[in-house]
Parts: C-alpha cells; structure tokens; sequence
C-alpha cells in the first residue's frame, strides 16, 4: 500500500470544538463555534482563533477586542453544532439553545457560557489577515472554572469534564487515558 498526494489542506486533527461568546460596544452578545483554535504561550498565557470575517460575531470581536473561549463537553455537543451552523444573523443562539450568559471577570465585556466547566477570558493583542481566516492572537486575562470538578484536594478535574474533539468533519469524546506527561520515559 502506498500513500496518494493530495492539494494542500488543513488535515491536522483533532482539534478542540469550542464555543467563542463576544459582544459588541451596544451590547448585542454572539456565539460562534470555532475549531481552529489552540495554545500559543505559557508566560503570558496565549491563544489565538481563526474566524471568517463573514461570521456574525466577528464584528464584536474585532470591534471590541475581546471575546471568551468556551470549552465543550459531550452535554454541549449538539449545542456546539448547532451554533456552527446558525448563523447570530437570522437567530439568537442564546435564546434559541438556553445556554446562560454568565458574567466574565471585570477584565472583559464579553459574557461566559455558564454550562461550559472552563471559560478563558481573552483580549486581543495582534489580528492577522490571513486569507479566508482572520487569526485573532489574545491574552487569556482570566480563567474561570467550575468548582464542580475541584476534587477533595482541590485539584481541578479537567479530564473528568467530558470534553470534545472535532475531526474531520466530526465530534468525539475524549476516551480512553493512554499515559501522563513523560510516561515514555519515567522508571518502572
């Protein structure tokens, strides 16, 4: 068996499904469902997002210069989709999924999902126009987790969240442990 070359693509998956709340300077608050998302640096924590400038809540983003990184769960999976595939123009996905606007910390304007077990507060510090996507890089200024997963010893449970997974075209839960950091190499 061979390998066949393809045209230039974004094959690299999984990818985190989040879900991305902003606002704009009237206060109008949108969610879009973004995958193209991820880490870029510890000290100060980073991140950016890749939005389409045609999306709805693009505008908040760019006009205010924040937004708030959602993560989802299993629960949320539908949700997730569903905000991927309605447009804020035609309906008002708060309304339309009961999901909650919570308060973010005073640092931004932009409201939290309540139903999401972390929330990662963001502000902008560079947009890049890069073709079909604009990345927005940001600064996490706060982040806010659900006391729900602290267990007795105060540590916070991420795992325990059911997070999701978006890969080509699909959704998937996170499964199976397969090791710790630096297991390949720790003395048995």
């Amino acid at each position: 068996m061979g390998k066949q070359i393809w045209k230039p693509g974004n094959m690299l998956y999984p990818l985190p499904a989040v879900l991305v709340s902003a606002a704009d300077k009237k206060g109008e608050a949108g969610i879009l469902t973004v995958a193209w998302t991820g880490t870029i640096c510890t000290n100060p924590a980073m991140l950016y997002i890749s939005v389409k400038p045609e999306r709805y809540t693009y505008h908040m983003i760019r006009e205010t210069g924040e937004f708030v990184v959602n993560l989802t769960t299993k629960k949320l999976a539908r949700v997730t989709d569903w905000c991927g595939v309605r447009s804020g123009r035609d309906v008002d996905k708060w309304e339309e999924t009961g999901l909650t606007k919570g308060r973010a910390s005073r640092l931004v304007y932009a409201p939290l999902i309540e139903e999401s077990p972390v929330n990662l507060e963001c502000q902008v510090t560079e947009v890049k126009e890069l073709g079909s996507h604009h990345m927005f890089l940001a600064r996490i200024l706060a982040v806010q987790a659900d006391e729900a997963y602290m267990n007795e010893n105060g540590k916070f449970e991420l795992n325990e969240t059911g997070l999701i997974a978006y890969s080509h075209g699909e959704y998937f839960s996170l499964g199976e442990d397969l090791g710790r950091f630096g297991f390949s190499v720790k003395k048995k």
